[in-house]
């Protein structure tokens, strides 16, 4: 149903782009900005990249699913990493340029890359395709096939449907603003990585990536964005307004 939906959504923004697909009181969404805001939408869940061991989140970054996103994805996670490391993604060919670019020969790369079919029950509503089998493609190096794998990253979009309520699925809780969208999800991975103990690893992940060592409360958070922030400057004189006789 979710495929359908977007194939219609599709159809509607190339006949009749400027049509009106919402309307809010006085705000109104047309169907070329209700299809780009989908797609950017389902961008953002798919650019994130999490280590296996520490769980935490290396690097994020909100965009479209095109090797313009990618490379700057990929050279942002390259960045960040000490070490030669094993990196799985899912089969987007964008990334297999992005990659090589990125870090050269100096990885282990592999694709899982997931097969779907259609889904047994086809009447039932907002049915996702059903994944029907999946094959691993190595690309660089000698990945390990045992960890070939994107269950961590998959796992956690769950998490973050579940702490974040604009990522809720069939409801006009999302994000209106790409601005507003981009400072919750910066909020969020900071809570993640620094603040919030992991339930297998009994610390945060920044702690157990050796980041920090000491848990994060929220204060610290703020202490950082007032850090960030612009100081704030003396205040003018104050005038007192005329009464009027």
């Amino acid at each position: 149903m979710a495929l359908e939906f977007y194939k219609i959504l599709q159809s509607h923004a190339q006949s009749q782009p400027d049509h009106p697909a919402l309307i809010d009181g006085a705000d109104t969404v047309t169907y070329s900005q209700l299809l780009d805001r989908v797609e950017r939408f389902a961008g953002a869940l798919d650019s994130l990249n999490l280590d296996a061991d520490s769980k935490l989140i290396i690097s994020w970054l909100v965009g479209g699913r095109d090797a313009e996103y990618a490379n700057e994805f990929m050279q942002d996670v390259a960045s960040r990493l000490a070490n030669r490391v094993q990196l799985t993604t899912d089969g987007l060919h964008a990334y297999l340029d992005a990659v090589e670019r990125a870090f050269g020969v100096d990885v282990d790369f592999a694709q899982l890359v997931k097969l779907y079919g259609q889904a047994p029950d086809a009447e039932k509503r907002y049915s996702p395709p059903v994944c029907v089998g999946a094959k691993k493609e190595t690309f660089n190096g000698r990945p390990d096939k045992r960890h070939i794998s994107t269950s961590y990253v998959e796992r956690h979009n769950l998490t973050m449907r579940m702490s974040m309520r604009r990522f809720t699925r069939l409801t006009n809780a999302f994000s209106k603003r790409i601005i507003n969208h981009c400072h919750a999800l910066a909020l969020y991975f900071v809570w993640y990585n620094f603040v919030r103990l992991h339930s297998s690893l009994r610390v945060t992940p920044a702690m157990e990536a050796g980041v920090i060592d000491r848990l994060w409360e929220m204060k610290d958070i703020v202490d950082l964005i007032d850090a960030a922030g612009p100081k704030p400057g003396p205040r003018g004189s104050y005038k007192k307004r005329g009464t009027a006789e």
